[in-house]
């Protein structure tokens, strides 16, 4: 493909859970001038996906980065989802109209910098200072999300503009070595598994994806709603991370917890698992409460280009399978809330008893005693 010649960007998200929701509405108070108001899908055919609270765009301020040691200027920009996730976006324009292999390259040497990390962990910092107050439960987690979209907004071969059958131009063979890194021809049955994926919705663009990046040709500059569902459904799939590794790190804690207040002395049956009680409701809740937001975030009412590359996306991340595995736990911790509140009763059962035997021997003592006076 030397002889096409392409210009374009390469985009690198990160995303980090921040707490347990944010006000979008206070959080634009605090911004002023910063935010860019709501980001929606621009689409015609987008009235066909449904956003409940659409994602607060704050303008960044540009920065420098060092790629394969030349310095090149980025354009930073952040969404705020209402469920708690800070989406950072670094775009770096590929250098001039730059033959497949020369963009293919640049795209390695902007993964290979060590520059991106530290520009993303400065600027959410510096973003979560201004918008605290929006924030409920702040606390930043230490799992994050990446993905890299890449952009082409022009194509030519030969000197002349290719405005049709765009997907011709861009074979399986020739994609994998940008999404993938994999730069040896790859067997077919191998090119199927690496990028299954392909959409186009006119002849002029195409959307390739893959599990950690995606290829985007667009000749609309303001059409970027392909990249806007993706970064939805890579928020989603960083708080079902998140739920899911909190999970497995809880349900050892939980048992340890319950067999020390077994230990516990037997006088304190009546409420020895009353806290334990009380935390495990109250975390069932949280969970089921934000997982259910996740969800229903972003609702898809018809199968169109857009509701496609969506539902591509949440199968490509395995969604359902992290759906599951919530599920799966929060369920032994719906059990064990169960077992410990009929273990629960049962004590209390146990001390009504004793007090009753009690009650009647003291009544049987009475009887005596006064029956000798």
């Amino acid at each position: 493909m030397s002889d096409r010649h392409v210009e374009g960007s390469l985009t690198l998200y990160r995303q980090f859970d921040v707490g347990y929701s944010i006000d979008l509405e206070r959080a634009a108070e605090l911004l002023g001038s910063s935010t860019r108001g709501r980001a929606r899908p621009v689409r015609l055919e987008a009235r066909a996906i449904e956003i409940r609270n659409p994602p607060l765009v704050v303008a960044l301020d540009d920065c420098a980065i060092l790629v394969a040691g030349d310095t090149h200027r980025g354009s930073l920009a952040a969404h705020v989802f209402d469920f708690g996730v800070c989406s950072l976006q670094l775009r770096v324009p590929a250098p001039g109209e730059s033959t497949w292999p020369a963009f293919v390259d640049f795209a390695a040497a902007l993964d290979a910098s060590t520059d991106p990390p530290a520009i993303f962990d400065r600027e959410l910092k510096a973003l979560l200072q201004r918008i605290d107050a929006s924030i409920e439960r702040r606390d930043i987690a230490p799992l994050f999300e990446e993905y890299k979209v890449y952009r082409v907004d022009r194509v030519t071969v030969g000197g002349g503009r290719v405005d049709g059958a765009v997907a011709t131009a861009f074979p399986d063979a020739q994609v994998v070595p940008l999404l993938v890194g994999e730069r040896r021809p790859v067997a077919a049955a191998t090119l199927r598994e690496l990028v299954p994926f392909r959409f186009s919705y006119y002849d002029d663009d195409l959307a390739v994806l893959s599990w950690e990046t995606a290829l985007v040709v667009e000749p609309r500059a303001e059409d970027r709603d392909v990249e806007y569902v993706l970064e939805f459904a890579n928020a989603q799939l960083l708080e079902l991370r998140m739920y899911d590794q909190q999970l497995d790190a809880e349900l050892p804690a939980l048992y340890d917890r319950v067999e020390s207040l077994r230990a516990s002395a037997r006088l304190r049956l009546t409420g020895k698992f009353r806290a334990l009680l009380s935390d495990l409701q109250t975390r069932v809740a949280d969970v089921t409460e934000t997982v259910e937001r996740v969800e229903n975030s972003l609702k898809v009412t018809n199968d169109v280009y857009l509701a496609r590359i969506y539902a591509a996306a949440l199968e490509l991340f395995r969604e359902q399978a992290w759906r599951r595995g919530i599920e799966r736990k929060l369920g032994i911790l719906r059990d064990t809330y169960a077992m410990l509140n009929d273990e629960a009763q049962a004590s209390r059962m146990e001390l009504l008893e004793i007090v009753v035997v009690l009650l009647i021997f003291a009544e049987i003592a009475l009887a005596i005693l006064y029956g000798h006076t």
